[in-house]
């Protein structure tokens, strides 16, 4: 399926809106993830275990955007927007939302 995040295909018509389509993932980060990246935070660098869970999320989300839109007989999903949030008490769960419009095109 294809997804994008511009408003259109160049080169293909949308024949059909289906309707916006939505896709979330919540990640709770625990307790040593914290503590390790707090160091990392305290001595410089990149925190590879945040990217990698925020890739993780990301994947989620857009997977579930694509089922979405897929069960609404689309075959593209256009103008897909990603939002990130942290949740919950002192921040310990991470939010990625995707959504986007899902179309045929032709």
């Amino acid at each position: 399926m294809l997804m994008t995040t511009t408003p259109s295909v160049e080169g293909k018509n949308i024949t059909r809106y289906c309707g916006v389509v939505a896709g979330e993932a919540i990640l709770g980060a625990n307790l040593f993830k914290d503590l390790f990246a707090g160091i990392r935070d305290l001595v410089g660098g990149r925190s590879a275990t945040y990217e990698r869970e925020l890739q993780k999320a990301r994947e989620i989300a857009l997977q579930e955007l694509q089922d979405r839109a897929r069960e609404m007989g689309a075959n593209a999903v256009v103008g897909i927007d990603l939002d990130y949030e942290v949740i919950g008490q002192n921040g310990s769960m991470l939010m990625v939302s995707a959504s986007g419009t899902a179309v045929v095109i032709g």
